[in-house]
């Protein structure tokens, strides 16, 4: 992928992002407005590692289907007929048509719109008619087996459908795995195994006008807490939070604090596991590129962020609870309270975000600064982000 010097990719500025805090500027203006860094970072940001594009309990059937914008590359989510879920190029292999518009349940195979191909729930190219002329919908100059969809590498984890663009990153497990390490401490043995999706009620999605970046950034940190939540500052204080920044990948905050229970007065069951003494102990990762995880000792959330332009993100909030009996209906109130409390922190930032973003058109403001204890995370993530596209340049897959 070339990129012209009007395109205004400073890749040799980004070796200032990779200095001790102190002396560190971050990520320059224009990963945040360009159109081209924005497709640069989906090849060689997102697509070169595990990136979030849906919840597998958004196909709760056999047979259903859920088209995704990527960052401008449409896919397919897809659950066949035995329940597997794999993830594919939304496209026909014929002539590149889009072929899913709606997501839905299939009855039969997927047909192209266009000259009416068709596929089935596992991605094999089944019909082709009038393919060898007027009725001959075969042609021995033609293998079906070689042009079904396209696959992509894909796995599901706490719900959430990951894919691998590239094909070549190191397994979803292996870069998961300090992550469960470190929570074992609280869920125990059992561990992610224990969270439930009630399946209504339980999700939210916000559209903010803000690059992707800014979201992870700002939830890796705590020390905007009092101005930006100061109802959630009366009880988890910017000074009940620590920083988390780990194996290259994870990095957030934590709380000692955590008091929704009593704030909200909501009673759900709690991981068995949880150190009784630590029950107001809460920690919120991001997960690099775009997953942000909170756990909580009754319950979780993830967060997908689905970056659709430059300026513009939808965050895809899921919220989980601890075992079966948490979905009964007796907890119908605790589970509204606790959505609405997410939703009312998650509302807060919008403003934030969204200024940090208009912000970015300013030449008066060339990547700043950090504070030097309280920005740790998110400095963790621009040199994270900064390492990714040094590499892409210093590869040969992009060039200023």
């Amino acid at each position: 992928m070339s990129h012209t010097p009007s395109q205004r990719i400073a890749f040799h500025k980004l070796e200032d992002v990779l200095r001790p805090i102190h002396q560190a500027s971050g990520l320059g203006n224009e990963f945040y407005t360009e159109q081209s860094a924005f497709a640069l970072e989906r090849d060689n940001v997102m697509g070169k590692t595990w990136a979030c594009v849906g919840f597998a309990s958004d196909l709760p059937r056999n047979g259903m289907v859920n088209p995704v914008d990527f960052m401008g590359l449409p896919l397919l989510l897809m659950r066949n007929r035995d329940g597997a879920l794999q993830v594919f190029h939304n496209v026909c292999s014929h002539r590149g048509m889009k072929l899913v518009e709606q997501p839905g349940e299939v009855q039969g195979v997927i047909r192209c719109p266009y000259h009416s191909w068709t596929y089935d729930l596992n991605g094999s190219l089944k019909g082709t008619p009038h393919i060898g002329g007027i009725n001959q919908h075969k042609d021995e100059r033609f293998a079906c087996e070689k042009h079904g969809l396209k696959p992509i590498r894909s796995q599901v984890w706490m719900d959430m459908v990951f894919v691998n663009l590239s094909g070549d990153a190191a397994p979803l497990e292996d870069m998961l795995a300090p992550l469960t390490e470190r929570w074992s401490q609280f869920l125990g043995p059992e561990g992610m195994s224990l969270l439930r999706r009630k399946g209504s009620g339980d999700a939210t999605s916000i559209e903010v006008n803000c690059n992707w970046k800014l979201a992870v950034e700002n939830y890796c940190e705590a020390y905007h807490l009092p101005w930006v939540h100061p109802a959630l500052n009366t009880y988890s204080r910017l000074e009940d939070h620590y920083n988390i920044l780990f194996a290259g990948h994870f990095a957030g905050q934590g709380s000692y604090a955590y008091n929704l229970s009593d704030v909200a007065g909501t009673n759900l069951p709690t991981f068995p596991d949880w150190p009784k003494d630590r029950l107001r102990n809460a920690e919120y990762v991001a997960f690099f590129p775009n997953v942000l995880l909170g756990i909580q000792a009754d319950h979780a959330f993830a967060m997908q962020l689905q970056p659709i332009a430059p300026g513009k993100t939808i965050e895809h909030l899921r919220l989980f609870y601890v075992g079966d009996e948490a979905l009964d209906e007796r907890y119908a109130a605790c589970h509204a309270a606790v959505l609405e409390a997410w939703r009312v922190v998650f509302a807060e930032d919008v403003a934030s975000v969204e200024g940090m973003q208009k912000g970015r058109s300013s030449p008066g403001y060339q990547g700043g600064v950090f504070s030097p204890e309280m920005d740790v995370p998110t400095h963790y993530f621009h040199q994270w982000g900064a390492r990714q596209l040094l590499a892409a340049a210093q590869s040969g897959t992009a060039a200023a």
